[in-house]
């Protein structure tokens, strides 16, 4: 590793804080990234590994931008999903060269063992970044919130402030309450046709112990107030949870449940929590309520708007640098 320590570099909150945002996390995401390896083992075909670019080419030059997200393994959806937004960002940046970095380790081992395609995860991309002579540092992430893993990500760039002329860190999806509008017409726009009174529209995020979980919540109450009542969000890990949803759209005459991810990628928690046929997916537990159900596996960020969002963040943080 060739991080540099020296000059204080702080996006949002003091250094103590994040450090100790980091402390907490105590390996959840990496506890995700297990079960999707594990669930891999024994999984269908998810797609050619080679057609996705991993963006780990050198000859990077002088600017780059670096896109982190936590990862998936399922090689199709992440082509359909991250790739996407990459591509996304590399015809909105020109001046930039756009690079990927993953958070999860897991992930990252799981698909070089499986399908000898490596990708970096956000240590090696920063030094692959410094070994290229980059000096201006654009960093996206596609995290869905401030949560752990944006934080987690927040300490390990300060550690490199200056290894980079400019550096600078984008926002999460949702971050703004221009965010939240924006990713509600995204999802409310492409669900439409299923919003007939008799299907109630579930999005299932992944839920997380730390504070940003109000993210979910705070999207609810903005469909309800916007007089999207049949759509609800509820969470895998955290609340709402399952059963809140059950709750909430018992006895609303609803003949049919839609499901979909209220994630970036359609991974594990889309293939399996959300549309699985075992006991406790989401699926199963509605048809068994008696609902038909549909499962929609798409990621939000084969969502244009989506993508345009964390493009506009983008800019923001190149934005940034001129100030």
């Amino acid at each position: 590793m060739k991080k540099r320590t020296g000059k204080a570099l702080v996006f949002g909150m003091t250094m103590a804080a994040m450090l100790a945002m980091g402390a907490m996390t105590a390996g959840a995401e990496e506890t995700e990234a297990a079960s999707e390896a594990a669930e891999e083992e024994t999984e269908a075909y998810t797609g050619d590994a080679s057609l996705d670019n991993a963006r780990n080419q050198d000859e990077i030059g002088e600017n780059e931008l670096l896109v982190i997200s936590f990862g998936t393994s399922f090689n199709d959806n992440r082509r359909a999903t991250i790739g996407a937004i990459e591509d996304a960002m590399e015809a909105a940046f020109p001046d930039y060269s756009v690079r990927r970095g993953f958070t999860s380790q897991i992930i990252i081992e799981h698909v070089l063992s499986r399908d000898g395609v490596k990708i970096d995860n956000v240590g090696e991309a920063l030094d692959r970044a410094i070994d290229n002579g980059v000096k201006t540092l654009v960093v996206q992430p596609t995290h869905l919130m401030n949560g752990y893993e944006y934080t987690d990500l927040e300490t390990e760039l300060a550690e490199y402030a200056d290894s980079f002329d400019k550096i600078a860190l984008g926002a999460p999806v949702l971050t703004s309450d221009e965010d939240f509008a924006a990713v509600e017409k995204a999802i409310t726009e492409w669900t439409a046709d299923y919003d007939d009174g008799e299907t109630a529209v579930v999005f299932m995020g992944h839920g997380t112990e730390a504070d940003s979980n109000a993210v979910y919540s705070k999207m609810q109450e903005l469909l309800t107030a916007d007089g999207y009542e049949n759509y609800y969000v509820g969470t895998v890990e955290a609340t709402p949870s399952l059963d809140d949803i059950l709750a909430a759209i018992d006895g609303k005459g609803y003949k049919k449940v839609v499901l979909s991810p209220l994630m970036i990628v359609a991974g594990d928690h889309a293939n399996n929590d959300m549309a699985g046929d075992e006991e406790g997916a989401w699926k199963k537990t509605f048809e068994d309520a008696g609902y038909e159900v549909e499962c929609l596996i798409r990621g939000l960020g084969e969502n244009e708007a989506i993508r345009s969002l964390l493009v506009e963040h983008a800019q923001a943080a190149i934005d940034s640098l001129a100030e």
